[in-house]
């Protein structure tokens, strides 16, 4: 709807720079906003108050002009004159419903795909190897998941990266525990090593207590860089012990990344001498004290010095900044991407923005394709400190899960459900993995966010437990009405009522939230779509009845097909979202 509105207003822009009465270098950026206020109209624009200095013109006579030269439209039953320019927009109700009427009958629910396709390579995720997944991986993976589903649903060519920590210096000790293990059991590695944090803090244990471990393990290091076969061998099995642990975690939360998606930081070893190698002979790179650093005059020290980046140590060993160098160049070269999207924590912000301004620079990725972080806060306790476990330690993802099942179960315990044990079971699970998610998603990625779970798990308010029950409530209404699916609904919608008119605005809004999760990121805003569709669902429910006595046909057929319209975006929502729904609860 605002993509319309705004292609209008730029049709009447460009007529009356034609016609000489704005200029003609005008280059405006048309904003269409929604009225907080519908007596005000559905939407709403102050483009003549921008225009008017450099047009040299009234602002309200120029937003008559504007009005005056707008092309018709089936969409917008009236235009008015607001303030000191406003122009508001009131929707056709005969337009309205049809729209209503197409998303009923489209499984998309008439959103329609990208007009440009773009391959778009989204980071997000990135455990490390021989480490439990927690809590701290929880935001990335399912931040990053769901604006992966999104961009996909518009019809995106979407390249998930998992850039799991697969490299490094702590692989020496890893791989010398590993191989005493298997001397007292030769099938320890295929047994899945069920505690990996425990592994990883014996290792470390050894490492710092035995001298002569310690020297193995830093000779394991050296030949694991150097291409050792035995050390790869080792090597791989950590990688792929930890794959299993992880991929049960994400199968478990609905997150759709599977071990095809995985692009370890060991990936990109080749490149990384060859990049170094280029930066000095293009003169970016200079020799420092033995290090190769990259200095950067838009990053200044304390002393007002360009800050030197370091791409090669004094050792011979890359540093962090020197693969994401190495990994947006794959990313352009290799992969072809359009835009690149990189959901890693705020605390990464300069480290990502220093290898980019490096990558530009050396002509890597050229300014055309997008590198976008987009950074997301922590997730904090009721204390407002970092979510931990009551001794203080970092909670394991796995844990929280558990946690989150059993709450739910003991809620749909209290609940008179009449499910078989079998969907209770469904529903437990997906009520609990829905709960965890949303109320994560449901919160503004930029900010930092209180963990609490009576809110989350809550069937009141915006929590997940509260849309999924909407949902299951639109069926309850289909299965007393008879209604065993969409295409069995009779009639058209006719919007009388202010409740069926607010409910059809709330719904045609759908497109328009799809597409700026996509281009901004911020599933929050899907969240907050469909709670408040939801809750204008659920006025419409109280002040429109279906199945009473008094409802005419027309009437009755064109509510249903306003629920049917509504159950559809919930549904889709949701699972743009990665959260199930239920058709009981």
């Amino acid at each position: 709807m605002k993509e319309h509105i705004q292609t209008l207003l730029e049709q009447a822009v460009a007529t009356l720079q034609h016609a000489g009465t704005l200029p003609a270098d005008l280059a405006p950026r048309i904003q269409v906003d929604r009225t907080k206020d519908k007596t005000h109209g559905d939407l709403a624009t102050n483009l003549a108050l921008l225009l008017a200095k450099p047009a040299k013109q009234n602002p309200r006579v120029l937003a008559q002009l504007i009005v005056d030269n707008l092309p018709a439209s089936e969409l917008v039953a009236k235009t008015e004159l607001a303030g000191p320019g406003f122009i508001n927009f009131f929707f056709d109700h005969t337009w309205l419903a049809s729209q209503i009427d197409a998303m009923v009958a489209d499984d998309r629910a008439n959103v329609p795909v990208a007009a440009q396709a773009h391959t778009i390579v989204v980071d997000y995720s990135a455990p490390n190897v021989a480490k439990e997944m927690h809590v701290g991986h929880l935001r990335s993976t399912i931040i990053g998941d769901a604006v992966v589903r999104t961009l996909e649903f518009l019809g995106h060519n979407v390249i998930r990266a998992n850039h799991i920590g697969d490299w490094g210096t702590q692989f020496g000790m890893l791989i010398a525990h590993l191989e005493e293990l298997e001397k007292e059991n030769p099938e320890v590695a295929d047994s899945g090593l069920s505690d990996l944090e425990q592994f990883y803090r014996e290792s470390k244990e050894k490492y710092d207590a035995d001298p002569v471990f310690a020297e193995r393990a830093r000779q394991y290091v050296v030949k694991l860089q150097g291409g050792d076969d035995y050390c790869l061998t080792m090597w791989q099995k950590l990688v792929n012990i930890t794959l299993q642990h992880n991929q049960a975690v994400y199968d478990r939360l609905n997150v759709s990344l599977t071990t095809d998606d995985v692009m370890g930081e060991s990936q990109y070893n080749a490149m990384l001498p060859l990049i170094v190698e280029d930066l000095q002979q293009q003169g970016l790179a200079v020799e420092d004290q033995g290090a190769i650093v990259v200095y950067l005059d838009e990053y200044k020290n304390k002393d007002g010095d360009p800050m030197g980046v370091i791409i090669r140590k004094k050792d011979g060993g890359y540093l962090y900044t020197t693969t994401d160098i190495a990994c947006a160049k794959y990313r352009y070269e290799e992969l072809g991407a359009d835009r690149v999207l990189y959901f890693i924590d705020s605390r990464q912000h300069q480290h990502l923005a220093q290898a980019w301004s490096i990558v530009r620079k050396a002509g890597y990725v050229p300014e055309s394709v997008s590198l976008e972080h987009h950074a997301f806060g922590m997730m904090l306790g009721k204390d407002g400190r970092p979510f931990r476990t009551r001794s203080g330690g970092t909670v394991r993802l796995v844990d929280l899960l558990d946690e989150a099942q059993e709450r739910a179960a003991a809620l749909l315990d209290k609940k008179d459900t009449q499910l078989s044990e079998q969907e209770k079971q469904q529903v437990v699970n997906s009520v609990a993995m829905g709960a965890v998610k949303y109320a994560d998603l449901s919160k503004s990625r930029t900010t930092d966010y209180i963990f609490d779970w009576e809110n989350m798990l809550s069937f009141e308010g915006n929590t997940a437990p509260y849309l999924q029950y909407a949902y299951t409530r639109i069926q309850s209404i289909f299965r007393r009405s008879g209604i065993v699916s969409d295409s069995s609904l009779q009639g058209r919608v006719i919007i009388n009522a202010p409740a069926e008119e607010a409910l059809a605005q709330k719904l045609v809004q759908f497109n328009d939230t799809i597409k700026s999760v996509a281009d901004k990121g911020l599933p929050h805003l899907m969240c907050l779509y469909l709670y408040e569709l939801s809750g204008a669902f659920m006025s419409f429910y109280e002040a429109c009845p279906i199945n009473k006595e008094g409802v005419s046909v027309e009437e009755r057929s064109s509510r249903l097909r306003l629920c049917a319209a509504t159950g559809r975006v919930l549904e889709l929502g949701l699972s743009l979202l990665g959260i199930d729904t239920m058709e009981r609860m």
